[in-house]
């Protein structure tokens, strides 16, 4: 599987992860929810896209919707526990974020469950990661955003979107606290000329 996207203009020299302390910056949100944010936390963004297109087992998912079957708009596969990752820097990623988040969160990340949008047609609906533990307790998700830039949009659950964010090249999102069952994300559709993208979800066991 090859893709065309757009380069990051600042590349770097080598592929990894950079420090977390004292660079992600919060937002507190309603209900006890906050966000982490870090641009560009990946070095190598870049590259390290191009080799996951080709590396995980990307599969298309069909889903039942009301009365009819629909295809998923988006590619996925998911590396559960024990699991070995397709990529170093997904490996470093992890192992920071468990180290950084450790005295919160109480237990590592365990998980990584991928997405690949392969244009603007591609997106994923309104949703809280609440199908597991999330629904009663708080959690954490943390999303590594690969490729061309795509917006993730937070809201109160129910409510009207708050908070926009445009992620791509490498950058760290992690939603924590409440986030889960108070609010809900999204990666709306686009009719704008947009290039590939991959969302790698990090999770702590039974948050999905």
């Amino acid at each position: 599987m090859s893709a065309d996207f757009q380069s990051s203009l600042f590349g770097a020299d080598q592929v990894g992860v950079g420090p977390l302390a004292g660079r992600v910056r919060r937002t507190p949100l309603a209900h006890g929810a906050w966000i982490d944010v870090l641009p560009g936390w990946v070095e190598g963004a870049d590259e390290v896209f191009a080799e996951l297109v080709g590396a995980v087992p990307w599969r298309a998912e069909r889903r039942q919707m009301y009365d009819q079957v629909v295809d998923v708009p988006r590619l996925v596969h998911t590396y559960g526990v024990g699991e070995p990752l397709p990529h170093p820097a997904l490996v470093q990623a992890r192992e920071q974020l468990s180290a950084h988040y450790a005295d919160e969160l109480g237990e590592p990340f365990v998980t990584a469950g991928c997405c690949y949008y392969r244009d603007g047609d591609d997106s994923v609906a309104w949703h809280g990661d609440n199908l597991g533990r999330g629904r009663t307790t708080d959690t954490m998700v943390a999303i590594v955003s690969l490729g061309s830039p795509r917006r993730l949009c937070l809201r109160p659950r129910g409510g009207h979107t708050e908070v926009t964010h445009a992620l791509g090249h490498g950058d760290l999102v992690v939603m924590g606290g409440s986030c889960q069952r108070t609010w809900e994300h999204a990666v709306p559709k686009t009719s704008r000329a947009v290039g590939p993208r991959i969302s790698v979800q990090f999770r702590p066991r039974n948050v999905f």
